[in-house]
């Protein structure tokens, strides 16, 4: 199922490893981004509602 990297299967794997992380990492930090944001609007929200 892996395919023969020969002697490049260290620097194959760890960039692909690398990647992996990045993109867990963006992931992340766009979904904790995003509440923020999120929480941030319903307060700006409600305050707007309540001066009219």
């Amino acid at each position: 199922m892996i395919p023969d990297l020969g002697k490049y299967a260290d620097t194959v794997l760890s960039a692909y490893a690398a990647s992996i992380v990045l993109l867990i990492a963006l992931v992340l930090f766009s979904v904790i981004r995003g509440r923020k944001v999120r929480a941030e609007m319903e307060k700006l929200e409600q305050r707007m509602s309540r001066h009219g």
